[in-house]
């Protein structure tokens, strides 16, 4: 996972921390969409887990202001209302780590290509099943 740490923080220009719990906690939101399938991303990424217990907690966490952003930034990238429950509830967590929806849109692509790099294209769709 350090590699795509590594990814994130160069690319985006986030510090580690929130490079390490936006990561996680859109792993948790693939967790939560794939279900049994998820094991084959924790198995084929080591250090899955590890960065999903490292990201700020869901429960309870109050969506703001971004709940405005997370539904523009789903429309703009082609999601359903679905998509927008499913956001708006990590919402609060991503805004305790300083990170804005812009942003936030564009880890998956970065995680999507460490995914395939590491675990190859089965890993990678699966994730893009979840993240799309």
């Amino acid at each position: 996972m350090t590699e795509l740490l590594g990814m994130l923080t160069s690319q985006l220009g986030v510090k580690e921390e929130q490079a390490a719990g936006g990561a996680g906690l859109l792993f948790k939101m693939a967790q939560e969409k794939l279900g049994s399938e998820f094991t084959a991303v924790t198995a084929s990424l080591p250090g899955v887990e590890t960065l999903m217990k490292t990201a700020p907690d869901t429960e309870g966490a109050s969506t703001g202001g971004l709940m405005g952003m997370a539904g523009s930034a789903i429309a703009a990238f082609g999601g359903g209302s679905g998509d927008l429950g499913d956001l708006a509830k990590f919402a609060g967590a991503f805004d305790s780590l300083g990170l804005d929806m812009a942003t936030v849109m564009k880890f998956a692509p970065i995680i999507l290509d460490y995914a395939q790099s590491q675990g190859g294209e089965g890993v990678a769709a699966l994730l893009k099943k979840a993240m799309g």
